[in-house]
């Protein structure tokens, strides 16, 4: 009798805990909204964060996740300075992160990738090319197990999560996931104050190249990153469009394209002043530096001689 409700007991035991776990339906449809607006602040794929949670911590059922709020499995690192858990993972007894809620693990995931140096390379990828993503994560180091990326395309492509790379927006829920303001740093205070809020008067300030590509000239010293979060911009795009690393700080006056340069200029040739270079002229002009340097055999970054005539191609282009 005793074996026979010790059973019971058991069984109860089981099914209550298969009720109690979290689908993947359900870890998509309470996480899609923070991985998209992720993606619209640092250009990491929402595809490749859900993917990510959802293998990382079995939908949110791990151990980490229900713990430790670590969807990730993003160990402490010499950096972290919160708190901790141990686990037992590639070695015995390893540090993890610690966070207050769900979402804080989210944004701690970006900030990991944004700021990590042997992550860089991924930030050439577009937002929508998550198999790259997939197999640069693997190539950096990101996780051990050889069959990384492929389990993350399988995840990716059997739930159609590329949909939200490419622009569909996240299921509504009925009870939506609260988000935890982030800790503002004095960077991100002082933007607050001087650029105002998201679509104010960092927008009616737009100002146009003699080529028609429109930029601002911003009024702060400010990291890419931070400048992509309140013009709504990703990080790959302030990159790419200005020629600058991930981690480069834009300095008070300086010109930040907000969209891509042109393959025509408005004049077709230059003559370089004192302290001038490739970068720089591309910037003067929207112009794209790599057509500087191919059609003048130049090298980037390299300082030119003043007097040095520059060429550019010029002709018809889309204002």
């Amino acid at each position: 009798m005793k074996r026979f409700l010790s059973f019971i007991f058991l069984l109860i035991i089981v099914q209550l805990q298969a009720q109690s776990r979290i689908s993947r339906e359900e870890y998509i449809d309470r996480f899609a909204d923070v991985a998209i607006k992720e993606m619209k602040r640092t250009g990491i794929p929402a595809s490749i964060t859900l993917a990510q949670g959802m293998l990382e911590s079995d939908n949110g059922n791990s151990m980490l996740a229900l713990e430790a709020n670590n969807h990730f499995g993003i160990k402490c690192h010499s950096s972290w300075d919160g708190k901790k858990i141990y686990k037992d993972d590639d070695v015995k007894n390893e540090c993890f992160r610690v966070y207050g809620t769900a979402w804080e693990s989210f944004r701690d995931h970006s900030e990991f990738l944004v700021n990590g140096s042997r992550y860089d390379f991924l930030f050439d990828y577009r937002h929508t090319d998550y198999k790259s993503w997939a197999k640069g994560l693997k190539k950096a180091g990101y996780a051990t197990n050889p069959k990384y990326p492929d389990l993350l395309i399988k995840i990716i492509e059997d739930n159609q999560r590329d949909a939200y790379d490419k622009g569909a927006k996240a299921p509504k829920r009925s009870e939506p996931e609260v988000e935890e303001k982030s800790q503002d740093t004095n960077e991100s205070s002082i933007v607050d104050q001087i650029l105002g809020p998201k679509k104010s008067e960092v927008v009616v300030r737009i100002n146009r190249s003699g080529n028609g590509v429109k930029y601002i000239d911003v009024p702060v010293n400010i990291g890419v990153a931070s400048l992509a979060d309140q013009l709504e911009m990703s990080v790959w795009q302030l990159k790419k469009y200005n020629d600058v690393p991930k981690r480069h700080e834009f300095k008070n006056g300086e010109r930040v394209y907000l969209q891509p340069k042109k393959s025509r200029s408005e004049k077709a040739t230059y003559t370089s002043k004192e302290g001038d270079t490739p970068k720089s002229i591309s910037q003067m002009f929207g112009y794209k530096l790599k057509l500087i340097l191919k059609d003048n055999q130049l090298q980037a970054g390299q300082q030119l001689e003043k007097g040095t005539e520059i060429s550019m191609r010029t002709g018809w282009w889309p204002f």
